[in-house]
């Protein structure tokens, strides 16, 4: 009760559409009559365009766009073109009322492109994910594709199973799905993916956090579902097939009136390698699933706006096995299950006041189960949850102000249990019981409230914050957070610098951790802690710069240090994918990253990114569960270490060319250095671990180092426009991994992250239908 009237003092709750705004459109013609005009709204910054026709009352509303600046062109024959360079800065709608002069009395204000590549008012790097990227998905690979395009960021990088890490954090990835923050692990392993096709936009942030953004802050990922302006009945089918006998199949219809947008999309596809394998064989790792997405949205009047939106996604899959399981026949089951539905609804009180109220409801649910061949144990787990969130803000607009208050609550009902039952006793310490029983549910509940202010005063952007948490699960801990972003524009120069101090209070992960932190793995074995695992407290640190080169290209550099305790991990239960939360004492990562794009050019789109990461971790540790051997060597020691992010070197390339207005090509080159792995002194004999893994991988790992040797992948894609009439357009698009079909470990034999290999040489298609 506590915290729901903390909530309630706060005034509103928290999260209206964080980072994007609306601009509301009316045109006229010289008498005051109003006028049908086309319309276009660039951004080059946002890498985000909107091409559209006001409606017979002259009146167009163009909504979630993402914060920057923006390019607005205005043109109807008989009439003089008009163009204006708009900021967009916070959920207040942006009010344009324009009249267009009868040609040739007015003149026309010619904007330059290159006002639009960087956005001036920032006060850290924004990195946007243009339509064709989001919505674009390489075939046949949807499970992954939203996770591989946030990878191709700079200080973002994949390990084991398409579990993303930014600047180093393992776990603390916040989605934000159509403004509703989503905390848990959202990689292929632990939750169903999301359908590219239904992805409108994604904006990612890794530094500069408004005091609106909490619980997860090690990278932000905000995404849009995909809304199409248009009115009428629109929609999109396509079919998938490739190599690993993956086979995929989406279809998506909208009907767009004057006041009420309605949409479903359904998906389902199949494949033999879901998983990064442990081993060349790719044993045992086929999947399938599918699911179904509804949205409802409804203007009332041009002041009040309900949204609702829910899916229904479920994915079953086979832990994949090492070559000796699979010899003894084990076949372990994975199935997660989600079902959500949210609202929204919006209210404009007045032209520089909005207010936004939100709720959701959801239902997780994840289960394993091994057969009696598994070895070296019989396992059977389930977990899950029931969330409920409720949230808003009040966001006002006024001069140099754009200020914005809110709050959160959301409670989660956890449920755990695992049982086991040990098939080889040599693999297991002798203190081990052959037998374990877990059971337990338990209440999570999570309160925030923060205010936040973004002041912009001549070149000077100022962005000032402060948030205010509690999180009670095991524990019960709180913390202010301060937050604070300068930017400074260098007009002559077209060059931003900018600057951040984040202060983050971020909760552990929820995927096991009633075991994790319970008096039950305290007293499994010598070597589990079974203590509660306590929310990490941080001091992020970042410094950079935007410039504009040439007036077509853009260049982001940042350099940043980030100092953490109770650093979050996790440990794997053996390759079954199920792992369990752990807290090292402390972490420190610093890095330095650049990014060089030219937005679009000459039908020529794409990125040059390279980032540089070391990352070290401090002994002992708390939570998790233990069970090999070598875990006694590490878990009883004291001294610092690589943490399993470390990654000193990732570059990442891809071009985009479209040859006309039919055809278009793309190719992209991946490099990483390797990852650090972790294994006692004694374990790390190739002779020895020759019975576990091939004489090919363990050429792939650099034992003296305790490195994965690096990683390079090329990769292609071409598409064309097979057929396009008044009914609709077809596509057809092919694509291909890992050209050279070199052999990529990403992990190796480790107690946190256990084995993976990367993507072999494959292929695949993908044609679809647009109408």
């Amino acid at each position: 009760m506590r915290e729901l009237l903390i909530w309630a003092l706060a005034a509103v709750p928290l999260s209206a559409q964080p980072g994007v705004g609306e601009l509301w459109i009316e045109v006229r013609d010289p008498s005051g009559r109003s006028l049908e005009a086309e319309g276009e709204l660039i951004g080059r910054a946002s890498r985000w365009e909107l091409r559209f026709r006001t409606d017979e009352d002259g009146r167009y509303r163009a909504e979630a766009i993402p914060f920057g600046p923006y390019r607005l062109i205005l043109r109807r024959p008989g009439f003089d073109s008009f163009e204006e360079l708009i900021e967009i800065r916070s959920g207040v709608p942006v009010r344009r009322n324009v009249t267009l002069g009868v040609a040739p009395v007015e003149t026309v204000l010619v904007i330059r492109e290159q006002e639009t590549l960087v956005d001036r008012r920032a006060v850290a790097s924004v990195y946007h994910l243009a339509a064709n990227e989001a919505g674009e998905p390489r075939a046949a690979h949807r499970w992954r594709d939203v996770v591989e395009h946030v990878n191709s960021l700079p200080g973002w990088l994949l390990e084991a199973n398409g579990v993303l890490h930014p600047r180093g954090s393992e776990y603390n990835t916040q989605y934000v799905i159509d403004g509703i923050p989503i905390t848990d692990n959202r990689s292929p392993a632990f939750a169903p993916g999301l359908e590219p096709e239904d992805l409108g936009s994604v904006r990612v942030l890794t530094g500069g956090y408004p005091a609106e953004y909490g619980r997860k802050l090690g990278g932000v990922i905000e995404i849009r579902p995909a809304r199409d302006a248009r009115r009428g009945t629109h929609g999109r089918v396509s079919a998938d097939g490739g190599g690993f006998a993956t086979r995929a199949a989406y279809a998506s219809v909208q009907r767009t009136g004057r006041t009420t947008t309605g949409a479903v999309s359904a998906g389902a596809g199949r494949t033999d390698r879901f998983l990064d394998p442990p081993s060349e064989e790719n044993a045992s790792n086929r999947a399938s699933g599918g699911g179904f997405t509804g949205r409802l949205e409804r203007d009332f009047t041009d002041a009040d706006r309900l949204s609702l939106y829910g899916h229904r996604k479920q994915v079953g899959f086979l832990a994949p096995n090492e070559p000796w399981q699979e010899a003894a026949g084990q076949r372990q089951d994975r199935r997660n299950a989600e079902t959500m539905m949210q609202g929204t609804y919006r209210r404009v009180l007045s032209p520089a006041l909005l207010a936004d109220l939100r709720a959701m409801g959801r239902d997780y649910d994840s289960r394993l189960w091994s057969n009696p061949f598994s070895t070296p144990m019989r396992a059977a787990a389930a977990r899950g949850f029931r969330e409920i969130y409720a949230g808003g803000s009040l966001a006002w607009q006024r001069g140099r102000h754009a200020f914005k208050s809110g709050g959160e609550f959301a409670w989660t009902r956890l449920r755990e249990s695992l049982a086991w039952q040990v098939t080889d006793e040599d693999f297991f310490d002798d203190d081990l019981p052959r037998r374990f029983s877990f059971g337990e549910q338990g209440d999570g509940k999570e309160t925030g409230v923060y205010a936040q202010d973004l002041v912009t005063a001549g070149p000077v952007t100022i962005s000032l914050g402060l948030r205010w948490d509690r999180y009670r699960l095991r524990v019960r801990e709180q913390a202010w957070s301060p937050r604070v972003g300068v930017g400074y524009w260098i007009g002559r120069a077209n060059l931003r610098l900018h600057a951040a101090y984040d202060r983050a209070f971020e909760t552990p992960a929820i995927e096991g951790i009633l075991l994790a932190s319970s008096p039950a793995a305290r007293q499994l074995t010598a070597e589990s802690t079974g203590l509660p695992i306590r929310p990490a407290r941080s001091h992020f640190l970042q410094a950079g710069l935007a410039k504009s080169l040439l007036g077509r290209l853009r260049l982001e550099g940042n350099v940043y240090r980030r100092r953490t305790r109770h650093f979050s991990d996790d440990s794997l239960l053996l390759n079954t994918g199920y792992s369990f939360p752990i807290a090292f004492a402390q972490a420190e990562i610093h890095g330095a990253e650049v990014r060089l794009e030219p937005p679009r050019w000459r039908g020529l789109s794409g990125y040059l990114s390279y980032a540089n990461m070391t990352g070290t971790g401090w002994l002992p540790l708390t939570g998790g569960l233990f069970l090999e051997r070598e875990a006694a060597g590490l878990l009883a020691a004291s001294y610092s270490f690589p943490i399993t992010q470390d990654q000193r070197h990732t570059l990442r390339s891809r071009l985009r060319w479209e040859a006309g207005r039919r055809v278009w090509f793309a190719g992209g080159a991946t490099y990483d250095s390797g990852l650090p792995f972790e294994r006692d002194e004694t374990e790390v004999d190739p002779e020895t671990l020759g019975e576990r893994f091939s004489e090919r991988i363990l050429r792939r790992v650099d034992f003296e180092r305790g490195r994965v040797r690096p990683q390079f992948s090329l990769d292609a894609s071409a598409g064309a426009v097979v057929h396009s009439s008044e009914r609709g357009r077809a596509r057809l698009q092919a694509d291909v991994w890992n050209l050279t079909g070199r052999l990529n470990v990403v992990n190796f034999s480790g107690l946190f992250s256990g084995t993976a290999l990367g993507r072999p040489r494959s292929a695949a298609l993908r044609l679809s239908w647009e109408f």
